[in-house]
């Protein structure tokens, strides 16, 4: 369901007793669909708690307040793209074919129905220490990754590495968000491959040996 057909009023009909976690699965999915339709200031308990068809006791017994939610689900966000990146570089040996691989990784993610991008790349709430560190765990998370493929592949130090990590990570988050609203028109696999041509045409000048 996109965001823009998100209706509060559209509640789920209350279920019966289901398993705790169970029914945290199903808080966490319903307070998804309301975070990324409305924004964390103008999302509201009571609008969560009718989404998932339940009390607001009920959903105050798993989740203390709106804060608590919002975090539970942005660790969740960003554990899932940090887990996509390092199954994208363990996925082969090929340099180029990693670069191919973390830069689906972001496209892939930014085009998940869920729009759960919005509270990693988007969040209202950056403010909030708690959520800016969460945000800032993906990017220096994955660029240590990267950094580390850099690294072994082409003797620079730590720091140049690094850079450079944060360099093609930067790229990555910018251009699939810009391709989901701004350029739409191209497939994804065929702009996350045009932005990955890009970054490898790049970064494949330092290696120590160039065997393309």
């Amino acid at each position: 369901m996109s965001t823009g057909q998100y209706d509060v009023d559209a509640a789920r009909p209350r279920g019966g007793r289901l398993p705790r976690r169970e029914r945290r699965a199903q808080l966490l999915s319903s307070a998804l669909e309301v975070f990324v339709a409305q924004g964390y200031h103008a999302a509201a308990m009571d609008d969560i708690a009718d989404r998932a068809g339940v009390s607001k006791p009920v959903l105050y017994q798993h989740f203390p307040g709106k804060l608590d939610l919002y975090l539970a689900l942005l660790d969740s966000s960003c554990d899932t793209i940090i887990a996509s990146t390092r199954s994208a570089l363990e996925s082969t040996q090929d340099n180029k074919q990693r670069v191919e691989a973390t830069m689906a990784v972001f496209y892939d993610y930014v085009a998940s129905d869920s729009g759960a991008f919005k509270l990693v790349f988007e969040s209202d709430l950056t403010n909030e220490p708690a959520v800016r560190e969460q945000v800032e765990r993906v990017t220096s998370e994955t660029a240590a990754m990267v950094a580390e493929v850099i690294h072994e592949d082409t003797g620079l130090s730590d720091e140049q590495s690094r850079l450079l990590a944060v360099s093609l990570v930067g790229m990555a988050q910018v251009s699939a968000r810009f391709w989901l609203t701004e350029a739409g028109g191209i497939d994804r696999s065929d702009a996350a491959a045009l932005v990955a041509a890009l970054a490898w045409r790049g970064i494949r000048g330092y290696p120590l040996t160039d065997e393309h």
